[in-house]
């Protein structure tokens, strides 16, 4: 562990502690890597969302340093922790779209190009939810070696650590969900049975 990690670690433990002012302490500690996942996240939807990368770390961190019944690990538990309350904000900024699209169906209004991008990047978004619940019900490893490798942007050995797996399995179980999750995401009839 390098002292970057053993100082987030030993933060995370005195914010669980409860500790007066470690949950600032925290957030300069990890604001910079919260922005790069964010930025990567958010660049993926590419217009997708409206949502700005600094306003996405502020909700993904309030969402973290409010969860006090986490026993944090380290620095690598805190950001899969972090990259999970990422992903569940986008989702429900996605629903909220389809809601809203849904409702305003009867209305006739032109609709910009853009919009219908963005609209179309919500639905798949859901639909790679969709397909990372039902791997978590088939194999919950798996989906959270996607949660390590796909949203936080951790390298295998990271991936590895945080799950307490070897670099090998890690691998392995990368490739796995990768597959599984091409099958699910198949348009109907290409191959999403399982």
């Amino acid at each position: 562990m390098t002292a970057s990690e053993t100082d987030v670690t030993l933060v995370l433990l005195a914010a669980r502690a409860g500790e007066e002012g470690a949950a600032g302490r925290l957030w300069s500690l990890v604001y910079d890597q919260l922005r790069q996942i964010a930025h990567r996240e958010l660049s993926r939807l590419s217009g997708g969302s409206t949502l700005a990368t600094t306003d996405l770390v502020h909700e993904a961190y309030v969402k973290c340093v409010d969860i006090t019944r986490v026993a944090w690990q380290d620095q690598a538990h805190f950001f899969a922790i972090a990259c999970r309350a990422m992903r569940q904000i986008l989702i429900d900024r996605a629903r909220l779209k389809g809601t809203q699209k849904r409702a305003g169906r009867g209305c006739q209004l032109p609709l910009q190009e853009a919009v219908v991008m963005a609209e179309q990047r919500s639905e798949d978004l859901l639909a790679l939810d969709e397909a990372l619940d039902r791997l978590a019900r088939h194999d919950e490893r798996l989906a959270r070696v996607v949660g390590c490798r796909f949203f936080g942007g951790f390298s295998v050995e990271e991936t590895a650590g945080v799950l307490g797996i070897s670099h090998r399995t890690a691998e392995r179980e990368w490739q796995r969900a990768r597959s599984y999750l091409y099958r699910m995401l198949q348009p109907e009839g290409e191959g999403n049975d399982a």
